[in-house]
């Protein structure tokens, strides 16, 4: 193996770390927290479900 091709592989292992370590928990929970706040909001303006 060239040291560029143990180059682009310690690379590519930081970067999969990087994705499922710190990216993907992160954003799961801002689209949950987005949700969630979506919901909150449109049952301050509507009411809640149900009521009508």
């Amino acid at each position: 193996m060239s040291q560029e091709t143990k180059d682009e592989k310690s690379l590519e292992l930081k970067i999969f770390i990087f994705l499922t370590v710190f990216l993907a928990p992160i954003l799961s929970a801002a689209l949950v927290s987005a949700l969630g706040f979506t919901i909150w909001f449109s049952q301050i303006l509507t009411g809640p479900p149900g009521v009508g």
